[in-house]
């Protein structure tokens, strides 16, 4: 009992010292050295009082209660080590004025802990401490330790010092000071925080909070290399974190990687094990974050942000595989098919989309969620786009405009867009003249109607309606609308130039079309300049510079095969264009093939088909051009063989089409005559605008005998109106 009264009576002094002095330091007072005797290094000693007078509290609070969580830890402090230094006084009054919201005054008194001094002593403490831990003798050291409530202390008032300096905004200081904390600890522990280093919660608190708070800091700071550095410095040193924490930063340095605009460089070869994945760029590091988080957090917000990095990259199946394996929970059933649906679109996989979509919606149609527009434009888009399931993409389109209500104009001008798109795909296939007319009128009305609705210029409307006029030979309007588009899109679409460029040659204007293209080519890079040159070369052609358009043709191949050595191993997205570049340079060299044709260099138009056989051995379009040369070389008999040859890989090959019926007309021959017109029959109800097929039919009328001469005359004229309006190549 007397010893239970002694430890009481003592615990009372601390108190009653410490609340003392901590009062003294508030009021402007001075302790004397007989009243405060913990220590040679103690408050009174450096005189602190004199310093902090102005920034204690308001005037008027000098007698403001003091904060039990303070006198308590200062009280584990004196118990542990018998007394409470310099550092940790300030260390304590800097809570205190931090607290009560005095954050100047805070930094103040934090700014006078020697940190060069403290260091050290708290390396030793922790490190000493883990060895304890780990049931090993300590070993010795000239260097004093401290307490581990000290060790905590301190720490705390760095991590404060860093939040006051970032409430002033002085992010690059507040920076290194948290930097200070995480510097400490992993020097003192350099394989790692143990699980059981210590019971005192605060301390892996205040490590938590400081791993979490640096990059904040940094990017404050402008400084996006340290950001990069402290988010990896999180992930791979062992703080000891939370599940939560972890996820969190994983989450935060995922969006910095995708959103931030800063490449990072790849991590160091320090942090990477033998047969890891090493990420090569942003993209792959914030993917690989996304994909560890999917499986451990169910934050719903994860699948959205993998959405958007592995569409960059064009890993649209991955995406989908990833969409698929999510638990039911995760994300809803609509959600889930609209998603997968854009996945398959984005890898050209439409019917599969489009299959998607109609269970989606065919389940749907008798659900209390009618509001499925953003579904229906997407079906609508993928039959628009593709000519594919015309009718069902008119169904698709009217059911968005009937669900609209006013909702959106801008939505609703796009759900009309598509809507005549697709009735003017449709016309295109009827049979009936006055059909087709009244569903050309309905596609007409739907696309002005999409451009009443759109309150903002919207680059797809007004790309449709541009093709819309162009092909009906209204050109002076066409032409106004690509110059828009041009416009809107900030001349950043080769595809606008191209499309103004061609209805300049419908127009005639080559000198014009030729200067479109050559400003389009001054802004764009060296590997995009495939079309704009092909573009070029036909308008030369059209000119009659053949050999100007040999020039540009073999300018082009030559940009095409220093890029392909460059690509070298490409991601997808690269693939996709090396792809697009290839077919592209097939369909130059049967161009300059045909050139070579018509120059009657032989040698060089078998040479060019033999370069475009090596890429691509079953070309519809390769075997027309052997047919032009077969024909030209009036090898007839050979060139009938080759054209029949391109429509056995490609039925509905125009140009063989007309091609076909010429050679069977000029050789003649009793049952040649209804073979000829029912070629150039498909061929017109296939293209519509094609001069050469109108041409010809009027020929064939005009050698029958059975036909009127007024029949060839309205062929005739037909042809001579659609090519003085045909463009050099075809405006879609």
């Amino acid at each position: 009992m007397r010893a239970k009264s002694l430890i009481s009576k003592k615990k009372f002094s601390i108190r009653r010292e410490l609340r003392k002095m901590i009062k003294c330091v508030c009021s402007k007072e001075k302790l004397s050295v007989d009243e405060l005797n913990y220590s040679s290094e103690s408050l009174a000693t450096r005189d602190y009082s004199a310093t902090a007078s102005g920034y204690s509290s308001r005037p008027g609070e000098n007698d403001t209660k003091l904060d039990n969580s303070n006198i308590e830890e200062a009280e584990s402090s004196l118990r542990e080590s018998g007394y409470l230094n310099y550092e940790e006084a300030r260390a304590l009054l800097g809570r205190l004025e931090y607290q009560k919201g005095n954050i100047e005054a805070a930094l103040h008194v934090f700014e006078g802990i020697d940190i060069a001094a403290v260091i050290p002593k708290m390396k030793m403490s922790i490190s000493r401490k883990c060895e304890s831990n780990n049931k090993r003798s300590p070993q010795r050291d000239s260097v004093p330790s401290m307490s581990i409530h000290a060790v905590s202390l301190l720490l705390e008032a760095f991590f404060l010092k860093a939040k006051s300096l970032q409430t002033l905004g002085r992010f690059q200081e507040a920076a290194q000071s948290c930097k200070t904390i995480l510097d400490t600890v992993e020097s003192a522990l350099p394989e790692g925080w143990p699980e059981n280093f210590v019971s005192d919660c605060k301390l892996q608190e205040i490590v938590t909070n400081s791993v979490e708070l640096l990059p904040e800091l940094w990017n404050l700071a402008g400084s996006p290399q340290d950001v990069i550095l402290s988010f990896r410095k999180a992930l791979l040193y062992h703080w000891n974190l939370d599940t939560e924490s972890t996820a969190r930063i994983q989450k935060e340095f995922a969006l910095f990687l995708l959103y931030s605009g800063y490449e990072a460089d790849s991590p160091s070869l320090r942090s990477q094990l033998n047969g890891s994945f090493v990420p090569r760029n942003n993209i792959e590091e914030a993917v690989l974050l996304l994909l560890i988080l999917l499986r451990n957090s169910k934050d719903r917000s994860i699948i959205h942000h993998l959405s958007f990095a592995l569409s960059v990259c064009g890993e649209f199946m991955t995406l989908a595989q990833q969409v698929e394996e999510l638990l039911p929970e995760t994300m809803e059933r609509r959600e889930r098919y609209y998603t997968l649906a854009l996945c398959y679109c984005g890898k050209g996989e439409h019917i599969v989309a489009l299959d998607l979509l109609r269970n989606l919606l065919k389940n749907r149609e008798n659900s209390v969620y009618s509001d499925c527009i953003e579904e229906l434009l997407l079906a609508s888009k993928i039959c628009a786009d593709n000519k594919v399931c015309i009718e069902d993409g008119i169904k698709f389109s009217s059911k968005a405009i009937s669900q609209m209500h006013g909702k959106c104009n801008q939505i609703e001008a796009i759900a009309n867009c598509l809507l005549g798109v697709l009735l003017s795909a449709k016309s295109k296939s009827v049979t009936s003249e006055s059909e087709k007319v009244l569903i050309q009128s309905q596609a007409f009305s739907a696309l002005k109607a999409s451009e009443k609705l759109m309150k903002e210029n919207d680059p797809y409307i007004v790309l449709n309606l541009c093709l819309e006029y162009a092909e009906h030979r209204k050109l002076r309007i066409a032409y106004d609308h690509a110059k828009k588009l041009i416009k809107l899109e900030g001349g950043s679409s080769i595809s606008g130039y191209i499309l103004l460029a061609r209805i300049l040659s419908a127009q005639k204007k080559f000198v014009d079309a030729e200067i479109v293209i050559d400003a389009a080519l001054d802004q764009s890079g060296k590997w995009d300049q495939g079309e704009l040159l092909r573009t070029k070369a036909k308008i030369q052609i059209a000119q009659g510079r053949l050999k100007n358009a040999i020039e540009t043709y073999t300018f082009f191949l030559a940009i095409l095969q220093v890029h392909n050595k460059n690509l070298g191993t490409a991601n997808k997205v690269m693939k996709c264009k090396r792809n697009r570049d290839r077919r592209l340079e097939v369909e130059v060299w049967h161009d300059l093939a045909n050139v070579y044709t018509a120059l009657s260099r032989w040698h060089d138009a078998e040479i060019c088909l033999a370069k475009s056989q090596a890429i691509d051995p079953y070309s519809a379009s390769r075997l027309h051009s052997t047919g032009l040369l077969n024909e030209a070389r009036g090898l007839h008999q050979e060139a009938l063989k080759s054209y029949k040859k391109a429509l056995d890989i490609e039925p509905n090959h125009v140009a063989s089409l007309i091609s076909t019926a010429c050679v069977l007309r000029k050789l003649g021959g009793q049952s040649s005559s209804l073979i000829v017109r029912s070629l150039l029959t498909d061929a017109l109800k296939l293209d519509t605008t094609n001069s050469s097929a109108w041409y010809n039919l009027g020929l064939l009328y005009k050698a029958d005998l059975g036909t009127s001469a007024l029949e060839a005359a309205e062929c005739f004229e037909t042809a001579v109106f659609l090519e003085e309006s045909s463009p050099i190549e075809p405006f879609r």
